[in-house]
């Protein structure tokens, strides 16, 4: 019966999905035109949390973990694992307080709406993967806003997406770059859990009563640690937290 739902609700839900970008692609952009920054990003929270609550049509159930947790009064490097599109949803609604930014392929700044608009003008960093030294400029120019705004950077260390939900090995040179240019910054593990079960067979069709779960683990204070270490202990973390030791 799940099998059967997703077929037939899969196409609802994508159109939802689809429409939204669309609808609020102009919102984003008036936005922007009247009231600035705040406006915008106004929009792009609401956005945001109709992307993931219209998941109910599916009969998702989705379960928000730890955000207690959140640094207060500084800058901090959300570091999570990365198993499809539907992993930046709950980062922006979830952090939504704390201004989230990313660190972004260059190729997703144009040609998707809304969501190309957001990363050119929300601060995000996109980085062309071929080129490493223009990779830390941009790198490193997010680092210095998150810095001097106290907001937070958002980073797949992965690289690519886990398309069957196992982590791969995390990368140390975005997180080191980070920290180099926002020396206060704390790090944040994050944990997606059900996003690449929700995808298991691309968008088509949607696995029905799926459980999504994101979870926040405890924030470390980087401070006179070796980045190399670090980010394997964050790897290490995540992948406790999802039974994959």
């Amino acid at each position: 019966m799940k099998r059967l739902l997703g077929y037939l609700l899969s196409p609802v839900y994508l159109l939802v999905f689809g429409l939204l970008l669309v609808v609020f692609h102009p919102i984003q952009i008036v936005c922007r035109l009247v009231g600035g920054y705040p406006l915008r990003k106004k929009s792009v929270d609401i956005l945001n949390f109709l992307l993931i609550y219209s998941l109910v049509i599916l009969g998702t159930r989705i379960r928000f973990r730890g955000f207690e947790q959140l640094p207060q009064g500084r800058p901090f490097i959300i570091v999570s694992n990365h198993q499809n599109t539907l992993d930046i949803p709950p980062i922006v609604w979830g952090f939504r307080k704390h201004h989230p930014k990313f660190v972004s392929k260059k190729e997703l700044g144009k040609g998707i709406p809304s969501i190309s608009y957001n990363l050119r003008h929300g601060g995000s960093a996109l980085i062309d993967r071929k080129n490493g030294r223009q990779s830390i400029v941009e790198i490193t120019k997010l680092g210095k806003h998150i810095e001097k705004e106290q907001y937070c950077a958002s980073i797949f260390p992965e690289g690519t997406r886990s398309k069957t939900g196992l982590v791969k090995s995390f990368q140390p040179a975005g997180i080191a770059s980070l920290l180099r240019a926002a020396p206060s910054a704390w790090i944040v593990p994050f944990v997606i859990d059900g996003n690449s079960r929700l995808m298991q067979k691309g968008y088509f069709p949607l696995a029905f009563g799926t459980r999504l779960t994101y979870t926040v683990l405890e924030p470390i204070d980087p401070s006179g640690r070796d980045v190399k270490e670090l980010t394997l202990e964050i790897e290490n973390k995540i992948k406790a937290h999802l039974n994959q030791a």
